[in-house]
């Protein structure tokens, strides 16, 4: 179902919305453990083993991130996380289903091209790029502990007998919430309206923040650090000038009259320094001289001399 009432943003939050944003609060915290272990596991660590409770909680943890996304309404091309199936998958393990586990992760966490990462690393070794070397060698080091992770889980579901295994993932799912009529309940509440996409500004603004929690975690490894830095991302010095900083001769300060004064004039206009010469003030008209009155006789003339 698709809900889109394209609405202009108002700083306000419509019924569904609201309601989108109150279950997403619930499992909120929730959310955020089960993300960063579905980046474990997808990579960012090594385990030394996987039992099969490890495999019950990744594919309960790619359930809470897909209610992530709908509650939210995040628009997707791709379904990234699978939630629905990883519901399926759970039932049909507690029903002695084990095949469809084994597929689902191994297509989640083998098929990785360790060729062609070996030979952009060898190439980029070659041309002296060290920090694409690095990168290279970071990513594919995350590869193969992808693949460390599906060789334990693995080993963990197939050491098991089958009745055995299907026992202890019934337990597993029901310390989560995943009984078989749980699970039914949930794939229906999935048809909702409250996991509808209906996209509006507060639901994005509460994905922005919750993704930048996550943020600098995530990003915080070998492969992600800006390392050896060019002019356009190096170090900012502290303080920074302005951007965009002009010295204009003759410049001069800006301000209210009213507030001034004419006491303060001098203060806020300073002295302009400029190449021309100062003015001269206003010139004596040419028929200054001859307009002006005569001077006084009595006190232009000279003294008379004595006899």
């Amino acid at each position: 179902m698709v809900i889109n009432t394209r609405s202009e943003p108002s700083g306000e939050v419509d019924e569904l919305s609201g309601r989108k944003l109150e279950v997403f609060e619930r499992i909120e915290e929730e959310f955020i453990a089960s993300f960063m272990y579905v980046q474990d596991v997808h990579g960012q660590r090594r385990f030394t083993s996987f039992p099969v409770a490890s495999t019950v909680r990744y594919l309960h943890a790619l359930y809470i991130c897909e209610l992530k996304d709908l509650l939210l309404s995040i628009l997707r091309t791709t379904g990234r996380y699978e939630g629905e199936r990883c519901l399926r998958l759970l039932r049909g393990w507690q029903e002695g289903q084990t095949a469809d586990v084994v597929k689902f992760i191994h297509r989640k966490l083998d098929h990785q091209p360790f060729a062609e990462l070996s030979r952009q690393y060898e190439q980029a070794a070659r041309l002296g790029e060290s920090r694409a070397a690095q990168r290279l060698a970071s990513g594919r080091l995350v590869l193969l502990n992808r693949n460390f992770t599906l060789s334990h889980a693995l080993d963990a579901i197939f050491a098991l007998e089958p009745e055995q295994l299907r026992v202890e993932v019934s337990a597993l799912c029901a310390q989560l919430g995943h009984t078989p009529d749980a699970i039914t309940r949930q794939i229906a509440e999935l048809r909702t309206d409250l996991y509808s996409y209906a996209p509006t500004a507060p639901l994005a603004r509460r994905n922005m923040l919750v993704m930048n929690r996550l943020g600098m975690r995530i990003i915080d490894t070998d492969g992600d650090r800006p390392g050896e830095r060019t002019n356009r991302v190096e170090r900012p010095t502290l303080p920074t000038p302005p951007t965009a900083e002009e010295m204009i001769p003759g410049e001069m300060t800006l301000v209210s009259m009213n507030w001034i004064g004419t006491q303060r004039l001098g203060l806020a206009l300073g002295k302009a320094e400029t190449a021309e010469p100062p003015y001269p003030g206003p010139a004596t008209p040419p028929d200054a001289a001859t307009s002006a009155p005569p001077p006084d006789a009595a006190t232009s003339a000279p003294p008379p001399a004595e006899a």
